[in-house]
């Protein structure tokens, strides 16, 4: 038998946190968390094991050769979720009808995507999920927007720091109809200019020949693209257009959030995936040098689509791998470099005892503490204590018995402190 090294590596595209990656984990997710909470949303879970027939009622077929899907034992087919709304539309449909609407959920999943990793991509990420359903105010559009921009401030980030694209797929529609381009062609239209700035507009022009459209009715679609602002849109589609006035409706409610300064008209912000039907969005780090940040939008038609009833939607999706790129770019981010905390250590074994009852004490009073499970000589001790990053330390010897005293010293400021109950 030959024997082969074990890698040490996770498999291609996922990732191990270590105790130091935890940190910038945490100060994500915390963030998320608390921002989500604070705007009134309720958390949720589900299981990361999904039916492969749920995501192709969402995806379509294809979504077989983009994800981990697999057997089971009985032979069912399921997949690792690739993303959390299919699971969230299938978790409502089945108790649509003892909830109360509109409903405001967020979580923070792992998903999974068996595709080809570049930066800011991997194979596994983890994503705040906002969605609320059963709403069809557009003030529902601004409220996921701030949540996510609120999480972003308490990250340390500012609304300078980020863009966020805006458009409406229902606007585009209707400028699509308006330069005599038929609905029936919309979906192919929106798919192909979906991969605009990530292929050619020659290959886009393949794309859309192979699905029938005409070398007239392509140039039509690249028109639409050329339009920079909403008074641009005016010119081609009528004011009372159901559409524009929803837009216009939008900004001004951005305005009245006070966010408005980091949002951008863009006709182009098409968002790939079928089932979006209205206003869509994504964020981008100010200099775009990074991937997406999050996106997302309207989706007013996947609950029927899966066997629910009829229910309006907006939701969005925010990875973890590129707001941690942004952040350690950021040089007046403070991402922390260390767990904190205060240790207990002690000089003999007589002591230990005494060193339990100190570590007690300080964990009932909420102090993060560790304390050291064999005698260790002070030299030691705080070495250790420096490199695992404590803040605080506390070491007993035979005089802090006789004294009845914990003494307690800041590992930065070298000064100590008596500390009292």
């Amino acid at each position: 038998m030959i024997n082969s090294a074990i890698s040490f590596n996770p498999p291609r595209g996922m990732r191990d946190f270590y105790p130091e990656d935890m940190l910038l984990r945490n100060l994500i997710f915390d963030a998320w968390r608390t921002a989500a909470k604070n705007y009134g949303f309720s958390q949720y879970d589900a299981c990361v094991v999904e039916s492969l027939e749920l995501l192709k009622r969402k995806a379509g077929e294809e979504i077989t050769d983009q994800i981990y899907a697999f057997k089971d034992k009985s032979n069912r087919d399921l997949a690792l979720r690739p993303e959390m709304t299919p699971t969230l539309a299938r978790m409502i449909a089945a108790k649509q009808g003892s909830l109360t609407f509109p409903v405001k959920w967020f979580t923070i999943a792992q998903c999974f995507r068996y595709e080809r990793t570049t930066r800011g991509r991997k194979r596994e990420h983890y994503q705040l999920n906002l969605d609320i359903v059963g709403e069809p105010s557009i003030l529902a559009e601004v409220e996921i927007i701030a949540t996510a921009i609120k999480s972003m401030e308490a990250m340390g980030l500012e609304k300078s720091d980020i863009i966020i694209d805006f458009s409406s797929r229902a606007l585009l529609s209707d400028i699509l109809i308006n330069l005599g381009i038929a609905e029936p062609e919309h979906a192919a239209a929106f798919v192909a200019l979906d991969k605009r700035g990530k292929i050619t507009d020659d290959a886009i022009r393949i794309i859309l020949s192979e699905h029938g459209l005409t070398d007239d009715t392509t140039d039509k679609i690249f028109s639409a693209l050329e339009i920079k602002s909403l008074s641009d849109v005016e010119k081609l589609v009528p004011k009372e257009t159901e559409s524009l006035k929803e837009l216009l409706n939008f900004i001004d409610l951005l305005k009245a959030y006070d966010i408005d300064s980091c949002m951008n008209f863009n006709i182009s912000v098409i968002r790939g995936l079928a089932y979006y039907t209205g206003i869509v969005f994504e964020a981008f780090d100010a200099d775009r040098t990074l991937r997406a940040i999050f996106g997302g939008g309207r989706y007013d038609n996947l609950l029927s689509s899966i066997g629910g009833k009829p229910a309006t939607a907006v939701g969005l999706g925010f990875g973890d791998v590129v707001i941690g790129e942004l952040l350690n770019m950021k040089q007046n981010i403070t991402i922390p470099k260390s767990q904190g905390g205060t240790a207990v250590g002690y000089m003999q074994q007589e002591q230990q005892n005494t060193a339990i009852q100190a570590a007690n004490k300080l964990r009932a009073d909420g102090v993060n503490t560790d304390l050291a499970l064999t005698a260790e000589k002070a030299k030691k001790f705080f070495s250790r204590c420096n490199k695992a990053g404590f803040e605080e330390a506390v070491y007993i010897g035979p005089d802090d018995v006789d004294s009845n005293e914990i003494r307690i010293k800041n590992l930065s400021t070298r000064e100590e402190r008596i500390y009292s109950e």
